[in-house]
């Protein structure tokens, strides 16, 4: 572990000596690609022979969807966990009262969220301190990371974070790369572009694929892409998870510092122990899950808007929301009535490939 831990600092201390240009370009994207080697070495054996994940780190999911608080120590996760779901988790004046993953659930306009309190998190969690392997492989399984910065503390901490999810293939407030590879068995490397590059050429490509022993592919560009983002479509294993930044403790900070930070983006100044603004970051969570509310209406009886079936808003075709009532339920299906906003007609009669919108309401007309 030691050496792959070195490894992985000499690339880095290289990397950061070697000058930005367009000379050094293919020397870095062979740097960068070795270096995401060297981290997924060093995540593999997590789990072969580290004495299994942890206590309290095997959470059941549960609810609609799923936030994890991440954070340094001290930083107000746990009070906020308490004030939001109404769960216990210790509260104190030191650093490391959370030991364990501690979960609660709130329900938000109909849908559960299920909240993770996550141990604080320090610097050099990527590669292993302080249980930051655990701490983040939870975070990995979040629809979205709430990320709780201290009012009073350096904004620094933010980069901090973010440089310690992104060592473990976390990309916070991205998507993926809009870029083709495609293996093949013959023919060499064959790099098309539809737009100027300005960071990729063929030689940074034959390079990078080389690392990882690839001699023969199909690699074609749609936007301006960089090294980074080849080597992420390569590995295959990075999770593009939407992001909020939640800045604690604003009763500390003057006005004039809190006008500031309510100008950046993906951010939402609260106060934990005051419960200032707990109503705009729950707001915020619901955008940014981006979830879609749909009603059931048995026949002959009006339909429940009480408990709404939840479908996230990539996936929410007729078939999806027959999926979330019962697996079997499509065997049956003859077609569905629909109102709301996504047909013209109300009711409207549909197959099972209709797109559905928030707050529609749904009645399934089975097979005789």
């Amino acid at each position: 572990m030691a050496t792959v831990m070195q490894k992985i600092k000499d690339i880095e201390d290289e990397m950061a000596r070697t000058q930005k240009n367009k000379a050094t370009a293919h020397h870095l994207g062979l740097l960068k690609a070795k270096l995401a080697k060297l981290r997924r070495e060093l995540l593999t054996p997590a789990s072969k022979g580290a004495g299994g994940a942890g206590e309290g780190f095997d959470v059941t999911k549960s609810g609609d969807s799923r936030v994890g608080l991440v954070g340094f120590p001290s930083v107000g996760k746990s009070t906020l966990l308490n004030k939001l779901t109404g769960t216990f988790s210790e509260v104190a004046s030191y650093e490391f009262t959370t030991l364990t993953c501690i979960p609660g659930v709130i329900t938000y306009r109909g849908a559960k969220i299920q909240l993770l309190d996550l141990p604080g998190i320090i610097e050099g969690a990527k590669d292993g301190k302080g249980r930051g392997r655990q701490v983040i492989s939870t975070a990995r399984t979040c629809n979205c990371i709430l990320i709780v910065l201290d009012a009073i503390k350096p904004i620094t901490h933010k980069r901090l974070i973010e440089k310690e999810l992104e060592g473990f293939g976390i990309r916070l407030n991205k998507e993926p790369p809009n870029l083709t590879f495609r293996r093949k068995d013959k023919g060499g490397i064959n790099f098309t572009s539809t737009v100027t590059n300005t960071n990729l050429d063929l030689d940074t490509v034959k390079a990078i694929c080389s690392e990882y022993r690839i001699h023969n592919a199909d690699v074609s560009l749609r936007y301006d892409a960089t090294a980074d983002d080849l080597i992420d479509v390569i590995e295959g294993s990075r999770v593009y998870i939407p992001c909020i930044y939640a800045v604690n403790k604003i009763d500390q900070i003057t006005l004039e510092e809190l006008e500031v930070l309510d100008k950046l983006p993906h951010y939402c100044p609260v106060s934990a122990h005051l419960e200032w603004n707990l109503d705009g970051l729950l707001e915020k969570v619901w955008e940014y899950l981006d979830l879609t509310r749909i009603y059931t209406k048995p026949k002959g009886m009006n339909p429940d808007y009480e408990d709404p079936v939840i479908l996230s808003s990539k996936r929410r075709t007729v078939e999806d929301f027959c999926n979330r009532i019962h697996k079997d339920m499509l065997k049956q299906f003859k077609y569905a009535l629909v109102w709301g906003s996504s047909v013209k007609h109300k009711p409207q009669r549909v197959g099972k490939e209709h797109e559905l919108e928030d707050e529609d309401v749904v009645q399934i007309i089975k097979k005789v």
